[in-house]
């Protein structure tokens, strides 16, 4: 299963940007899917979260409110809708998705987020 991330950018502060990430194989179905983001010299950490089959969702403290974590089951596609975006949204967001049974499995392409002040 490979996964595409695609729809970062440079953004004003303020702005939005909208993420995707698609699964090449329709018939994957993951345990969850998350949007990680990582600046340099730091470990990643997870932004927002989304249970594959009920939708319930997890949100870090320093994005709740302003980011938006989707899922489209039929087109295997998890979404992240930023908006208000700040300059420490600064970084490069990965998708990930968690499987029932090694975890963290599968990974994006990292997808470039700049947020100027």
């Amino acid at each position: 299963v490979q996964l595409q991330a695609c729809g970062g950018g440079l953004v004003q502060a303020g702005g939005s940007l909208r993420l995707s990430c698609a699964a090449s194989d329709r018939t994957f179905s993951p345990a969850a899917m998350s949007w990680f983001r990582q600046t340099p010299g730091k470990e990643p950490e997870v932004a927002a979260t989304i249970n594959w089959s009920s939708g319930s969702t997890y949100y870090d403290d320093s994005v709740k409110g302003r980011f938006t974590i989707s899922r489209d089951n039929a087109k295997n596609t998890v979404y992240l809708q930023m908006n208000s975006l700040k300059p420490e949204d600064t970084a490069t967001y990965f998708c990930a998705a968690r499987t029932y049974t090694r975890g963290f499995e599968y990974w994006g392409k990292g997808t470039q987020v700049t947020v100027s002040s």
